[in-house]
């Protein structure tokens, strides 16, 4: 398969005032995506995950290496241009103080589509994500953490893109929402190779969901294996324990 997404050699540091490059966030990144292909990227506290996003959604530039999307290079491709391709969600979206309803057809009204489309694509994403219609005249005050995730989720497909970033879409869902959650979006890359990159620390969801997973650890790729490879019981393990070292560090 041809990748869709590729980075090679990718380094990100963080800036400081008083050093002249800064802490490395990410180093020596190098791993590619194919169209359609369901990608996990697991680490604990630290390790880059949201960092890795960003980068790809291109509101983060690298400080050394290359990414590309289809074979183009990021920077040759306006930054307008490619978040219509590649759209992140965030795990505290924001509704900018619209109802959902408006929120769901926003970036729909920007692309001048027919408000027919619009209504018919709105319709569509609400009823696969089982978004009740009672939360469309709701603000995100209104809305629980989980609900503001689903909706940001459904805002994001209604645009039909061709990568899906999702950072930890199901920390705050309960077990059956996240459940469909997942075999919407496994669906999703069958009938439209919609490629998708989720961070979700939630093993049980991602090995249910990924073909493939990515282990972060100080902004290292320590794993990058096909789901069917991978030891899910020691993975399990080493999460947790460098989980709880980071967190000692951090605190």
């Amino acid at each position: 398969m041809t990748a869709q997404i590729q980075l090679e050699q990718v380094n990100l540091f963080a800036k400081l005032k008083t050093q002249l490059q800064g802490y490395p966030i990410l180093q020596d990144i190098s791993f590619e995506v194919s169209s359609g292909e369901r990608l996990a990227i697991v680490g604990p506290t630290g390790a880059g995950k949201t960092s890795l996003l960003r980068l790809i959604n291109r509101l983060s530039e690298p400080n050394s290496g290359k990414i590309y999307l289809e074979n183009q290079e990021y920077r040759q491709i306006p930054a307008v241009q490619l978040r219509q391709m590649v759209m992140l969600v965030l795990q505290e979206p924001r509704l900018l103080g619209m109802t959902v309803q408006q929120a769901l057809a926003y970036p729909l009204v920007l692309r001048g589509l027919p408000k027919q489309t619009i209504q018919q694509r709105v319709n569509h994403w609400t009823e696969q994500l089982q978004i009740p219609h009672d939360w469309l005249g709701r603000t995100e005050l209104q809305l629980s953490v989980g609900q503001r995730q689903l909706v940001a989720i459904a805002r994001a497909l209604v645009i039909q893109p061709k990568i899906l970033l999702l950072d930890e879409p199901t920390s705050a869902l309960d077990i059956n929402t996240a459940s469909h959650l997942m075999q919407v979006l496994t669906q999703l890359t069958h009938t439209h190779q919609t490629t998708i990159l989720m961070v979700n620390n939630q093993l049980d969801f991602t090995q249910m969901f990924c073909h493939r997973l990515l282990y972060l650890q100080q902004g290292r790729v320590l794993v990058n294996q096909t789901a069917a490879n991978i030891d899910w019981v020691d993975l399990r393990q080493r999460l947790m324990h460098a989980t709880a070292q980071a967190d000692a560090e951090w605190s």
